[in-house]
């Protein structure tokens, strides 16, 4: 696989797998941290489809989904000829840890020109799953991915 087309991330939460699990799958869960609409069928083959800003939508399908451990989607942009829907793969495993769980995600089959701006994304928002599922309320300082700094 040409590590150019690949976004990888590997961090620690202090929170059980279930309760990041949750954060991931749960329609209403995922709102808390990335997003302002949501509606999945967290199945093999279900739909995966994110209004990440009120501009940008995501849209996909579960091709694996091991509860509280391993979720495997597709991935691309509604209206992007460049990151078509369901034309990359986002893969994310959770492995419990004394302290919490190790969360490793991997968002391959980018287009070389598309993996910086989905790093900053994944980047920003992965760092709010953290905070939001180790108790911190993000409500009041929810940001639109709208390419500028948090």
């Amino acid at each position: 696989m040409d590590e150019q087309t690949v976004f990888r991330r590997e961090m620690r939460i202090p929170a059980p797998p279930a309760t990041i699990f949750a954060f991931l799958t749960d329609p209403q869960q995922i709102l808390r941290w990335m997003g302002t609409q949501a509606q999945f069928d967290a199945q093999p083959g279900g739909l995966y489809l994110l209004d990440v800003d009120g501009t940008n939508v995501v849209r996909g399908a579960f091709r694996e989904v091991v509860p509280v451990h391993r979720l495997v989607y597709s991935f691309g942009w509604e209206g992007n000829a460049e990151v078509p829907p369901a034309s990359s793969l986002v893969e994310i495993d959770l492995i419990e840890q004394p302290d919490g769980t190790l969360m490793r995600m991997t968002h391959s089959g980018l287009p070389p020109s598309a993996v910086p701006a989905h790093a900053k994304g994944w980047t920003h928002f992965l760092d709010r799953l953290a905070a939001v599922a180790g108790g911190h309320d993000l409500a009041a300082a929810k940001t639109p991915c709208d390419g500028h700094e948090a």
